[in-house]
């Protein structure tokens, strides 16, 4: 028999982060938090276990995302399934909901997060916000069956559309749109890098310049919006003037942009007059 200590020993994973890749992989075959590897190196791993921990660790270093061999990340403290028909919500989103927490809408707020992917940003907000009507939305059934066991397993009550971006909401209903949308450009060499080339391609590139599904998202906000109601856009680490341009274009007021934990202008928005 082969111990905790010693599996993670020889784990294999390149990088600063390979040791904690193999302990978040190890815990997931194992059912156990990490300060149990810590706290129990000596206890041995049974062979079903360990022929499961070393082929997750041979699909990681064929490049597999670790969330989607565990089928889970972790965003806005809230463990979220994620798999191929989503993206991997990651950090810097959460900008965009502390930002979306902070405005002044009302009590109960009519809000809807378009392409939700695994639910992150509508669930993320109800969590916070009990009393906002919140609905999620997204093109890809896929998506969406993830996004509903997302709401259940969380008792969270988000409303799900099947739909593209805002085509089935109704003029002047919300008060806010949060958005994580497409944004890499055709051809983007970064597209190869990274988890990129797991994550579902529909849910990366928007065009030539990236900018397509933000445009459709202004069009279609612009209707839906309430006077005065917010939209909130994630974007690319280069776009933020322009997407600050296209919102002005639209008769937005009060653009600007937030910076991510890296000083990233990553979420610009606006205000409908």
């Amino acid at each position: 028999m082969t111990s905790i200590r010693d599996l993670l020993s020889r784990h294999g994973l390149p990088g600063d982060s390979g040791r904690l890749e193999a302990e978040v992989l190890l815990c997931h075959c194992l059912d156990k938090p990490r300060s149990y590897l810590y706290s129990h190196g000596d206890v041995s791993v049974n062979w079903d276990q360990r022929a499961a921990y070393e082929h997750m660790l041979a699909e990681r270093r064929a490049g597999q995302p670790v969330a989607y061999l565990t089928g889970q990340r972790e965003f806005w403290s809230l463990a979220l399934a994620v798999n191929q028909h989503t993206l991997i919500p990651r950090p810097e989103t959460e900008t965009l909901v502390m930002w979306a927490l902070e405005l002044a809408l009302p009590t109960e707020a009519v809000v809807a997060d378009w392409g939700t992917g695994s639910g992150a940003i509508a669930l993320a907000l109800a969590s916070e916000r009990p009393d906002w009507k919140v609905a999620a939305s997204d093109l890809s059934a896929g998506s969406l069956d993830v996004a509903d066991l997302n709401r259940h397993r969380l008792g969270l009550p988000v409303g799900l559309v099947r739909t593209d971006w805002g085509a089935a909401f109704a003029n002047s209903s919300l008060d806010l749109v949060a958005s994580n949308p497409p944004y890499v450009a055709e051809g983007d060499p970064h597209l190869d890098a990274g988890d990129l080339p797991f994550e579902p391609i529909s849910a990366l590139v928007a065009g030539r310049d990236g900018l397509d599904a933000i445009r459709r998202i202004l069009a279609d906000a612009s209707r839906v919006l309430k006077p005065g109601g917010w939209l909130l856009l994630e974007h690319g680490y280069d776009q933020a003037a322009a997407v600050r341009e296209l919102l002005s274009e639209c008769g937005y007021s009060a653009v600007t942009s937030r910076q991510d934990l890296a000083g990233i202008e990553r979420i610009s928005g606006g205000q409908r007059p």
